[in-house]
């Protein structure tokens, strides 16, 4: 039996501005995610950015024509009529110079001219070293386009060009994504308080070594975001994440399966909904060395005491709430698509979860990769719904058939 299929989100004519920066190349990204959620994607670019990814690139991604001389299309105004189309401009990367021209209302490119003819909502992404995001110029221009209602997403913290680290570092695709379908995009998950738990758990053998698993927390934080955009209070529990934890979570770090239950049985019940989607290590050593162990002193082989770390799932499931749902994530390496299923619902009855998300992982499968490929499951083996594609679009799926 599978579940009614979810309603298509509405189709967005979206603009994408890519300007000269360095960061160009992850406008390629902004665009692919866009045009995968099934928005109509059409980008302009500055002669700068065509410096750093050509046009065919972004034609190929947008599959629309890029647009970047203000005097094309003079006979269908173009200048002003992509404008007045678009639901949604977004703007990344934002340079120094195109913040500084955007605040003083300059149209003397196409971008220019796209954003002041259109009233739709505006989302920059600024990219740019950590001394010019610093100025004092640039500061004062982004309290004037904030003040204007423009969304600033970032920047981070982290590696520029070169050797340069530190705060200018564009947001990630799926971040600047997700904050600018929320500016337009349903509010419907408002009033909703969601815990999330992501990433995967690690138990110490000595101090220097661990049992762990290869879990990224990307599809964690994927839903942390998709929830935080659709209007949710939401919380994440981060177990040793490979990625940023999404802007406007609270957000607490854990590393061992203890840790993660302990705060997750101490937050659930100020949530509505809890989603286990982080990998727990299923076993861990009875003793932990209080030194590295030596391999020369275990005689070329080392035999591990394990026993099996606490059932967090069945906890949170055992202690919930009233009206509380409790959904859980399953890995499996099965191939059979009806093992596959079966595998989840009994995982379902068995730690009292209301859905159980399963996913088929393997050698370059699955953990760590951009997309997914899930089944959502409820205990009786019904398959409520089916999501493929890159994880914030998985994660909008999920949140769908939670409801």
């Amino acid at each position: 039996m599978t579940g009614s299929p979810t309603a298509p989100p509405r189709r967005l004519t979206v603009v994408v501005g890519v300007t000269g920066g360095i960061a160009a190349y992850k406008a390629v990204g902004v665009a692919r995610a866009l045009v995968l959620a099934g928005h109509d994607v059409h980008v302009i670019a500055t002669e700068g950015a065509l410096r750093f990814v050509g046009r065919p690139t972004f034609e190929a991604i947008s599959r629309n024509p890029v647009h970047t001389d203000l005097y094309e299309g003079v006979a269908e105004v173009r200048h002003v009529a992509l404008g007045q189309r678009a639901d949604l401009i977004i703007i990344a990367p934002a340079t120094a110079h195109t913040i500084a021209s955007l605040a003083a209302g300059l149209a003397g490119d196409l971008l220019g001219t796209t954003v002041l003819a259109s009233e739709a909502p505006l989302v920059i992404a600024p990219a740019m070293h950590t001394e010019m995001w610093g100025n004092a110029a640039t500061r004062a221009n982004i309290v004037t386009l904030r003040q204007r209602g423009v969304v600033v997403v970032g920047p981070g913290t982290g590696a520029l060009t070169g050797a340069d680290v530190g705060a200018g570092r564009m947001a990630e695709p799926d971040e600047i994504v997700a904050t600018a379908l929320a500016t337009v995009g349903p509010r419907d998950l408002a009033g909703r308080r969601i815990l999330v738990s992501a990433g995967g758990t690690r138990e110490p053998l000595d101090p220097v070594r661990f049992l762990g698993n290869r879990s990224s927390g990307r599809q964690g934080a994927a839903l942390v975001r998709a929830a935080l955009a659709r209007g949710a209070e939401v919380t994440l529990v981060a177990a040793h994440l490979d990625v940023d934890a999404p802007a406007g979570a609270i957000v607490e770090q854990v590393g061992s399966t203890a840790e993660l239950l302990e705060a997750m049985v101490r937050l659930a019940p100020d949530h509505d909904t809890v989603i286990m989607a982080a990998a727990v290590a299923d076993f861990r050593p009875r003793e932990v060395s209080p030194g590295k162990i030596k391999k020369d002193a275990a005689g070329g082989s080392l035999m591990l005491d394990l026993e099996r770390t606490p059932d967090v799932l069945a906890h949170l499931a055992a202690s919930r709430t009233p009206g509380q749902r409790i959904i859980g994530f399953a890995a499996e390496t099965e191939i059979d698509d009806a093992t596959l299923t079966a595998l989840a619902a009994e995982k379902a009855r068995r730690k009292g979860a209301d859905l159980i998300v399963v996913n088929r992982v393997g050698w370059g499968k699955g953990i760590g990769m951009a997309t997914n490929d899930v089944a959502i499951v409820d205990p009786t083996g019904a398959v409520m719904s089916r999501a493929s594609g890159d994880k914030l679009s998985v994660a909008n799926r999920i949140l769908d058939a939670i409801g």
